[in-house]
Order: C-alpha cells, then sequence, then structure tokens
C-alpha cells in the first residue's frame, strides 16, 4: 500500500528510508535483487489470488489472506512501541478499512471478472491520484514532472479501459482500489508518522483482514475448500506476497533512497500483467499494453526525482 512518509515524528527514520540528499543513486547488489523481488512479489499477488478464487469468494478469501496475515506479523512487532492513546488506535482502525478491507476488497472483486494484469494496472494507478488530491485536500505542491506524470497516469487508465466495449464491474472495482488507496494515503500524510510502521501495517491488515472475513462470511459464505492447491495459494498470498514482500521493501528502504526505491514500482503492474500471462494465460491486448506504458511512464515521474522533500514521496506500505 502506498503511503507518504512524513519523517518528523517517525523514530529512527532510519528504518524506513532517510533522506539522503539530492544526488541520484543506482540502486546496485543486494538492494537491487531484494527491490525487484519485492516489486516481483507485489504484482505476483493479482494472478495468484484470481488462481485461488477457485476455492473461494473473492471478500471472504482477502478477509482469510490479511487476517493470517495480519496475526503473523502482530505476533512478530509485539516487542515494538505500540500506540497508548486511543485516538492512535482509531486512525489505525481507519487506515486499516481503506487499506486492506477497501483496496483488497476491491481488488478481489474485480479479479472475478477482469484478468489480474488489467486489474495490476488499474490499482498501480494510485500515485496519480495521490498528486491530484494532496493537491486539493492538503494544499500539497508538487513539481511539473509529477503533474505530467499525473496525468499520463489517467490517460493510461483511459486508454486500458478503453479497449472495452463494454466497462465491466471489475474495471469499476479495480479503480475503486485505486481511489482507497489514494484515500488512505492521504490520511497518512495528514496525520504524519505517529505510529511505527510495523506495529501501523500488522494492525491494519489485521483490522481489515477481519472486516472483511465477517463481511464475507456474511454475505458469501466462510467457504474455502482445503486442498494441497489450495494451501499453497493461500500460505503464497500470506507469507510471500504480504509478509516477505513488505520485509523486502523495508530492507530496500534502510538501505537505500526512499524515493530511489519509489521509482522502481513502475515494475509492479508489469510483473502483475506477466504474471497473469504465464500462469492463467491471459492473453494481454494492444490496448492494456499501451495503458500500461502510460501508466509506467507515469509512476516513473511521479517519484523519479530524489531531490524530492521527504513529506512528497510516494512509498507503498504492503
Amino acid at each position: 500500500m502506498f503511503r507518504i512518509i512524513h519523517y518528523t515524528g517517525i523514530q529512527d527514520i532510519a528504518k524506513v528510508g532517510a533522506f539522503r540528499g539530492a544526488e541520484w543513486r543506482v540502486v546496485r547488489g543486494k538492494s537491487l535483487i531484494f527491490l525487484v523481488l519485492a516489486t516481483a512479489l507485489m504484482g505476483s499477488s493479482f494472478a495468484v489470488g484470481q488462481m485461488t478464487l477457485h476455492y473461494a469468494p473473492p471478500l471472504f478469501l482477502a478477509g482469510l489472506r490479511f487476517t493470517l496475515a495480519g496475526l503473523l506479523l502482530a505476533a512478530g512487532v509485539r516487542h515494538r512501541p505500540h500506540p497508548h492513546d486511543w485516538r492512535l488506535w482509531a486512525r489505525v482502525a481507519v487506515i486499516g478499512l481503506l487499506q486492506t478491507a477497501g483496496v483488497m476488497g476491491a481488488i478481489f472483486l474485480s479479479l472475478v471478472t477482469i484478468p489480474a494484469g488489467e486489474s495490476a494496472i488499474l490499482t498501480f494507478a494510485n500515485p496519480m491520484l495521490v498528486v491530484v488530491l494532496g493537491a486539493v485536500f492538503l494544499g500539497q505542491r508538487y513539481r511539473s514532472t509529477q503533474w505530467l506524470g499525473a496525468a499520463l497516469g489517467i490517460v493510461g487508465i483511459a486508454v486500458a479501459i478503453g479497449g472495452s466495449l463494454h466497462l465491466q464491474i471489475g474495471v469499476l472495482y479495480g479503480l475503486a482500489s485505486a481511489v482507497f488507496w489514494a484515500v488512505a494515503t492521504v490520511l497518512m500524510k495528514r496525520w504524519g508518522g505517529s505510529v511505527d510502521p510495523w506495529v501501523l501495517t500488522a494492525y491494519q491488515m489485521l483490522i481489515g483482514g477481519l472486516v472483511l472475513l465477517v463481511v464475507g462470511g456474511l454475505q458469501e459464505g466462510p467457504i474455502f475448500h482445503v486442498t494441497l492447491a489450495s494451501a499453497g495459494l493461500l500460505a503464497w498470498l500470506v507469507v510471500m506476497a504480504s509478509i516477505v514482500q513488505f520485509g523486502l521493501w523495508f530492507y530496500v528502504l534502510h538501505h537505500e533512497d526512499s524515493a530511489q526505491a519509489s521509482s522502481y514500482l513502475f515494475l509492479a503492474p508489469v510483473f502483475g500483467v506477466l504474471t497473469g500471462w504465464a500462469l492463467l494465460n491471459q492473453a494481454i491486448g494492444v490496448h492494456v499494453l499501451i495503458g500500461a506504458l502510460f501508466i509506467i511512464g507515469a509512476i516513473w515521474l511521479v517519484n523519479r526525482s530524489s531531490s524530492l522533500p521527504p513529506e512528497q514521496r510516494l512509498l507503498p506500505e504492503t
């Protein structure tokens, strides 16, 4: 999930990627490998999630994934500083409702009717929406290249959608996931970094996951057909595509410039399209490719300048 890191108020900022000046540095070695792996895991979750829908309905499956991931992460962060103010816990709950229940619920619903690659493209268009929402609601000032990226991303979405003869409900869910993600990012910016990022991630996953689990259980039924294949797919979503992906990303942020690392996010929708093709034999339409190129360029433009002040950097949280 994306968030705009606001370093003032976050203890030990090196743990989430400190600003290291305006010099553009190339990511190399282990960090580059981890960065590619993290974005590959982000992208793979769309195709693997769509495969797992053969064994469970979308909302209940999303709830199961993030409840389990949240429980495992919460156990891992039990010794880190937790909020003592109920208002901070309320904020964690709001982020959980948006980032996990909203974003992930919409993604899994979209995967019922549209290819995994298209869902990934629409979801990862959210940095462009953050630029618009940040300017309107927070008075955030962005560079001309970021505005160009936002405009390019909107064009890319229109192209990706416009290639279809009709607007499927899955497209609307994919767009909704991007909107939920962008709103959560803007709220994180507004509230600042008042909660340890690992603790925030664990409990927002858990809260959002429980909401999805209850809603899915009531509306769809608590259905999960247990087989060796379904257990393996769910394990991939919980461990690799949630916990390991997040750990790899934090490693990169700890060792590299955060804006430089975020410029590689264009790889995530690429991996989303490629894994949909490789695992599900989903055809990649020309309109999807063109729209994806626009959105990839937009993500790069929005995040590319390492000279941006820390509060303007767009980073993923899960």
